[in-house]
Order: C-alpha cells, then sequence, then structure tokens
C-alpha cells in the first residue's frame, strides 16, 4: 500500500470528507431502481449498492473539498458533517484515495454489464459528472444552473444506472418518475448554495445564488420542487402518491422566499431541516416502493 494512504489519522479523515450522512442519498437510489427491475438480491445489487455507498462519495465530496479549499476557508459551516476542510497536506491522499477505492468497484461493474452495454455508458456519466462538478478546467459549479443540473446528476445517475444494469424496459412513467428525481435534485442543490452566496463570493466561486441572488435562487428551487411533484403526478398508481413528498420541501424553503444576499446564511436553519426532512420523505417513498412492489405481483 502507498505510504501515502497509509498514514495514520488517515481513515478517519476520509471518513469526515465522505459525508457519512449523505451515502445513503446514492447508495439507496441505486439499490432501489435495481432491485425493483429484477427483483432479486445479487452480486450486481451488493456491488453497486457499496460503491455508491462509500467509494462514490468519497470521490463525489472528497475530490469538492481538495480544489474548495480556499472557499471553504471563509465558510462558517465547513468542518463538520456539511463538508470537511481538508489540510493542504491531506489533499494528494485524498485524490489518491478517492481514485484508489474506486477503480476496482468500477472493473468489477464494468464487467458485471458485459451484457448491458447502456450500463456503461450510464456510469461513464456518473463519474464524469463527479469529477466535472470540481475538477480545475471543468468545474461545473462555477457554471450557473449547469452546477445544479451536475449536482442532480450525481443523485440521479445510480438510479439510472441500476435500471441499466438491470437491463429494464424504459417506459414513460419511468421517465416521468427518474424527470421528477431530476427536478427534486436540482431544487435542492439550488436552495443549498443559498447558504453559501457570500462565502462563495468572497472566494470568487460563481454559482446559480451567486450570480442570481438568494431569493430568486430560493424562488427558483421552490419553482423546481412544485415541477417534481407534478411530473410524479405521471407515476402509475400508488406511486403518484410521491407528488405530495414535494410539499415539506417547499415548506422547509417557504420562510427564506425573499432573504437577502447578506442575511443568506440563514437559510442554513432551513438546510439543516432539509436533512431530516430528507431522511422523512425516503422513509415514505420506501413504503410507497414496497405499496407499488405489492400492486404489481
Amino acid at each position: 500500500m502507498s505510504t501515502d494512504l497509509a498514514k495514520p489519522g488517515l481513515v478517519k479523515q476520509l471518513f469526515v470528507a465522505s459525508r457519512p450522512i449523505s451515502w445513503i442519498n446514492t447508495a439507496y437510489p441505486f439499490a432501489a431502481a435495481y432491485f425493483l427491475a429484477t427483483g432479486r438480491v445479487d452480486v450486481a445489487l451488493v456491488v453497486g449498492a457499496l460503491f455508491f455507498l462509500v467509494p462514490y462519495n468519497l470521490a463525489m465530496y472528497g475530490i469538492n473539498d481538495v480544489f474548495d479549499y480556499e472557499s471553504d476557508l471563509a465558510n462558517p459551516r465547513k468542518g463538520g458533517v456539511e463538508g470537511a476542510v481538508l489540510d493542504r497536506a491531506m489533499h494528494r491522499r485524498t485524490l489518491l484515495a478517492a481514485v484508489g477505492v474506486c477503480v476496482p468497484f468500477v472493473v468489477v461493474l464494468v464487467w458485471l454489464g458485459a451484457f448491458e452495454p447502456w450500463s456503461w455508458l450510464v456510469l461513464v456519466v456518473s463519474l464524469f459528472a463527479v469529477a466535472a462538478y470540481s475538477v480545475p478546467g471543468l468545474r461545473f459549479k462555477e457554471v450557473p444552473f449547469l452546477d445544479s443540473v451536475t449536482s442532480s446528476t450525481h443523485f440521479v445517475s445510480p438510479a439510472v444506472y441500476g435500471i441499466a444494469l438491470a437491463g429494464s424496459q424504459v417506459t414513460w412513467p419511468l421517465v416521468a418518475v427518474l424527470s421528477a428525481f431530476f427536478f427534486w435534485g436540482v431544487a435542492s442543490h439550488a436552495f443549498g448554495a443559498v447558504q453559501d452566496v457570500v462565502p462563495d463570493r468572497e472566494g470568487g466561486i460563481r454559482s446559480i445564488a451567486t450570480v442570481i441572488g438568494a431569493r430568486w435562487t430560493v424562488r427558483f428551487a421552490i419553482g423546481a420542487w412544485i415541477l417534481a411533484g407534478v411530473l410524479a403526478l405521471l407515476a402509475p398508481w400508488p406511486g403518484r402518491l410521491a407528488a405530495v413528498l414535494a410539499l415539506p420541501y417547499i415548506a422547509m424553503a417557504a420562510p427564506f422566499w425573499s432573504v437577502t444576499d447578506d442575511a443568506s446564511l440563514t437559510a442554513n436553519s432551513g438546510w439543516r431541516k432539509f436533512i431530516w426532512v430528507n431522511y422523512t420523505v425516503g422513509f415514505l417513498v420506501t413504503l410507497l416502493l414496497i405499496w407499488s412492489a405489492v400492486a404489481r405481483a
């Protein structure tokens, strides 16, 4: 093993950098999509779920923490569950670790998807989005609106990959559900960017929120959540009940409808609620998926 990757305390710091509180947000979409499409627990499900649980998140957030180091230093909410502030000495090790833990899983997943070549394309898009969001020369996170689109891809692509790996038939209701998920992701990223308007501007980082301002970003996010709810209505019964689950997000963001740029950090209180709303909604979505599976049986 590389001496860089064997340093004392490295694992703990990488653990924090991978945002454990968010692991489920990428592993669950893959596992749910694959299982619902195949009805089985097999090697592909286990390997894919493990990949999207830890390695994928270490790559996504670790790479971001390395290249956002300067702006993170000026961000008062960084340094805990909402984002690590990695010492410069950790940067090279973090990048090595991110690549090192991902490669074996990717090799196995490519092999498992040998009879579903579309799954290769989806996996490439997913991994490209992870890197493109943060790495110099691409930095999609600094292209307003593309930043929210790319962030949403981070969470929707595991579900699309699960469907592709399972060789599932693509139907219009399925497209509607995935589109609803996509606009949920766009809204979530946009709202999350509001709290960082001041430090991002001080760090010279462009984002959807620094360009159109805090209040209009909140309004954009609410609009995207509404669109997600409308698209969910196109799902087969009882899946269309998921449309109601857009309401907690809208209620959480609504108090910040007119927030100013100077007061944008106050949106952090809404973002903290968002984290727990996500878990609650995730539980309710699970119940809907079980109900849908039973209804189809």
